[in-house]
């Protein structure tokens, strides 16, 4: 099958390796192509310098290789409505439309379907001015959640006990585009990701992931894209996949058929598991970064079965997904001075030799090369490193070791990835 996939970072990276891990199998044969893509997909696709947040663009390449599935990775493309112009040129394509994406494009939005759909929530105020913020900062009380309303790559959400830090966010906020801000009671409890993949009818969940948004080690410093992540999660709940499909996802599925806009894709469920029950911190409206890098490693069915029978509406006809029995851990190797501000233009060294290790792959996102070929570092996050092992602590030590390998000048990581769930830990209130 050809595959056109759409984006540069290392989720589509990971979506890319697991289609060539299909060729390499013997499973399938696929010709895979990117756009615009990154230096690490150049090694299983091939590129094409296109636009992605231009729907036209990336139609008309689509037509002209021939694609039979279109995978649209990032959030700032959906929500452009680049799936839609796909759709609109006849190919399949794994990407919900402009319409159903505002689930993660505004907040508020997401807030309105999920009081409509009886999905557990956090409480919320939506301020569009700064009396208001200040009065939902003064209800709530600390810990302060306040919420950029639009996309912002995972880092517009400030959590803090300091009322006027969380008031200058929101005032931010508030100055921005959408004119508007979320703010938010705060929920006690772990963090939960779980990937669901539906068609617009159909829902079929991944395996739940655990993410570590901020910067430094015990969950200190500011919120980042995400700084590496893990599965399984064996002190989860039983029952809480089939409890967050039967509860938050298809009630999320259907309201949205309901409104004329089915949802098709992921709808990614972030969820915080509290001392009142399981809610809904928010909704995305595709893999994120860095679980879909764990999650799909531990995926046994061919990743390109379950994206075109999404695209295709059929997700009902799909067998039960298999999935690896090994743990699988992934560190993000960032930039000096990432979050607040990524140096970029530094040489790269050590990824064939992180690769060699048994069960471990090294994932692109923030890669560029140099004028002479070389690879550097082009963003915040740059890379990650990626290891399945037998269980947690293998899978970490092979992670870590790899992480050893690699030299970037000035770049940082947290060493706690998965330690507390290695060590048994993680408490559900």
């Amino acid at each position: 099958m050809k595959i056109l996939v759409i984006g540069t970072g290392a989720r589509e990276h990971a979506i890319v390796h697991s289609l060539d891990r299909e060729n390499v199998s013997g499973v399938a044969s696929h010709e895979l192509h990117a756009a615009p893509g990154n230096p690490g997909i150049a090694g299983a696709a091939t590129l094409h310098p296109v636009d992605a947040l231009d729907g036209a663009a990336v139609a008309e390449l689509a037509q002209r290789i021939g694609a039979e599935l279109v995978v649209v990775g990032p959030e700032a493309p959906l929500v452009a409505g680049v799936a839609d112009s796909v759709r609109a040129a006849g190919i399949p394509v794994f990407g919900p439309s402009g319409e159903a994406a505002r689930l993660e494009g505004s907040k508020s939005f997401a807030k309105e379907v999920m009081a409509a759909a009886g999905v557990p929530t956090a409480m919320a105020h939506v301020c569009t001015d700064v009396d208001e913020l200040e009065a939902a900062l003064d209800a709530f009380g600390a810990p302060y959640v306040v919420k950029d309303d639009g996309l912002a790559a995972g880092k517009g959400v400030v959590v803090t006990d300091d009322r006027a830090a969380a008031l200058v966010h929101g005032a931010a906020c508030l100055a921005g585009e959408n004119g508007r801000v979320v703010v938010e009671e705060y929920l006690d409890g772990p963090e939960v990701s779980l990937f669901c993949v539906c068609d617009g009818t159909t829902v079929v969940p991944l395996v739940p992931a655990q993410d570590f948004k901020r910067v430094g080690n015990d969950d200190e410093g500011p919120n980042t894209g995400g700084m590496g992540a893990y599965t399984p999660l064996d002190w989860a709940p039983s029952g809480l996949v089939d409890e967050v499909v039967a509860r938050i996802a298809q009630p999320t599925v259907d309201e949205m058929a309901r409104r004329g806009t089915p949802f098709s894709g992921v709808l990614y469920v972030g969820l915080a598991l509290t001392s009142r029950g399981t809610r809904v911190v928010e909704f995305n409206a595709r893999f994120g970064d860095p679980e879909t890098q764990s999650v799909l490693a531990r995926l046994a069915t061919p990743l390109s079965d379950v994206m075109l029978a999404a695209a295709r509406g059929n997700l009902g006809e799909l067998e039960p997904l298999r999935w690896r029995p090994e743990a699988s851990v992934t560190v993000v190797v960032a930039s000096e001075g990432y979050p607040a501000s990524a140096r970029s233009g530094d040489p790269i060294t050590g990824i064939e030799d992180a690769q060699i290790l048994a069960g471990v792959h090294v994932l692109h996102a923030g890669t560029g090369l140099s004028e002479t070929g070389d690879l550097i570092s082009a963003g915040g996050r740059v890379l990650s490193v990626v290891a399945l092992g037998t269980d947690l602590a293998d899978a970490r030590a092979r992670a870590y070791e790899g992480v050893a390998r690699i030299e970037l000048k000035g770049s940082h990581h947290r060493t706690d990835i998965a330690l507390k769930a290695e060590r048994g830990e993680v408490t559900v209130p």
